[in-house]
């Protein structure tokens, strides 16, 4: 009977720890899950519908988020607002536990960029433009909820895992913009990541509810133990830090080449951690704790390039790279993860990322009345950072537009993304990977005049 006492409580210190090893837990604030694109993209309706190539067009109150060089373009002073759908659906599949595999969605609207933009002249010559805008850049949210059978011989369970994530990251961009030579410019926008002044925080919640039985290995007459387990975890993050996007337009006749860099940054993250577990097997435990760590985010940059047929057709193309073998997650002690896997540094292997992007624009102008009906399309290779090689995104897009001369633009674009057999970096121990469906519809609204 002692033998069976102290099989239970090793037991029951083992299951601790797989406990706290399952899908989630793991993360320690080390692996930050993103389940929009990783890659850092503009805003806009208008470049939505053109698959996001967008940096060598960057001609109207977005183009501080794709190109701040653009801004040069714009005469008379601009205000945006951009409105978005977000629907999500995700398939995923444990390759060692059928029972965890399932259907999950998620939906959401939101304020996706707001910007005032006013141009000036110094010294007559010089035309200047200065733009504050917001921008909501990256979405956190998910939900899963799964079973996961184990069977290691003396300890059989089932577990049923339902998992929350929510939040975002936002910026707040001051740009400015100079043509420098008649078919030049340059232009730059600071983005400040606060959480207070705008949304820069997210938080994971966990809760694993598992039973199962311990068969006892020194004498099989005994009846197996039965156990019941709860563990829930939430881990609260908060984000600040700057950066800055550095762009340049250049118009040579037909054609219009852009370029942008995103310079990277150190950001300060304040973790925090609450987790309970109750057992059948041993007393309840709770623990509070506050971590400030750091994040260092990739350098990112593209060029682009714009051919206009006429007056109302154009074509345009976007390569962007990010690097993301410099993204890296350090804790107070000093530890470095990839945010992507959770595994240290040393142990990563995080290619970069490259998009592809390709629309066009066909513009439908009424001179007598003084407006004109844009109609746009494009398609985009969009591929997520993973281990080994990244996890290989694909989509298309198409969008419409009204605009009033001297008044507004109204501009509405749908873009379909979808990824097959992907997030394999994510739960790697369990065989994992997903498919994955978005759905997304940008409303635009431009005025030029307030």
């Amino acid at each position: 009977m002692r033998k069976y006492k102290e099989f239970i409580g090793k037991a029951f210190a083992i299951l601790m720890g797989l406990m706290v090893g399952c899908p989630g837990t793991s993360v320690h604030g080390a692996e930050i899950e993103i389940p929009s694109s990783f890659n850092p993209v503009g805003s806009g309706a208008r470049a939505l519908g053109m698959g996001g190539a967008f940096i060598a067009v960057a001609d109207d109150a977005t183009a501080a988020s794709w190109n701040p060089g653009g801004l040069a373009q714009l005469r008379k002073p601009e205000c945006s607002v951009v409105t978005s759908f977000f629907h999500r659906g995700e398939d995923i599949s444990f390759g060692t536990n059928q029972e965890g595999n399932g259907s999950h969605s998620i939906s959401e609207k939101d304020i996706n960029y707001l910007s005032v933009t006013y141009p000036f002249e110094v010294a007559d010559r010089y035309n200047m433009i200065v733009s504050l805008s917001y921008q909501h850049l990256y979405d956190f949210n998910r939900e899963w909820q799964f079973d996961l059978n184990e069977d290691l011989g003396v300890v059989r369970y089932e577990d049923y895992w339902n998992y929350h994530q929510k939040g975002r990251l936002t910026a707040l961009g001051l740009s400015c913009c100079a043509r420098i030579l008649q078919h030049l410019s340059v232009g730059f926008t600071l983005n400040l990541w606060r959480n207070g002044l705008t949304d820069n925080h997210w938080k994971q919640e966990y809760q694993a509810k598992r039973s199962g039985k311990l068969t006892n290995p020194f004498d099989d007459t005994l009846t197996d133990e039965l156990f019941t387990e709860e563990y829930r975890r939430t881990d609260t993050y908060s984000f600040k830090g700057f950066n800055v996007n550095l762009g340049i337009l250049w118009r040579v006749k037909r054609w219009t080449l852009g370029a942008v860099l995103k310079t990277p940054f150190k950001a300060k993250v304040e973790h925090k951690v609450h987790k309970e577990t109750d057992s059948s097997l041993g007393k309840t435990e709770s623990e509070n704790y506050t971590d400030h760590d750091e994040m260092e985010l990739p350098m990112s940059y593209g060029i682009g390039v714009v051919y206009d047929f006429s007056d109302r057709f154009s074509m345009s193309a976007d390569v962007y790279r990010t690097e993301w073998g410099d993204y890296l997650y350090r804790d107070e002690y000093g530890k470095e993860t990839c945010p992507i896997s959770g595994r240290l540094i040393s142990e990563s292997d995080a290619d970069p990322t490259h998009q592809i992007r390709m629309g066009a624009e066909y513009r439908f102008v009424n001179e007598e009345k003084a407006y004109l009906v844009p109609i746009r399309c494009g398609i985009f290779y969009d591929p997520a950072p993973a281990e080994g090689s990244p996890d290989d995104f694909y989509g298309f897009s198409f969008g419409l537009g009204f605009t009033k001369n001297d008044w507004f633009s109204l501009d509405i674009a749908y873009q379909y993304r979808f990824g097959r057999d992907v997030g394999k970096s994510l739960l790697e121990e369990w065989e994992f990977f997903q498919d994955v469906d978005e759905h997304t519809v940008y409303l635009s609204m431009i005025f030029y005049k307030f």
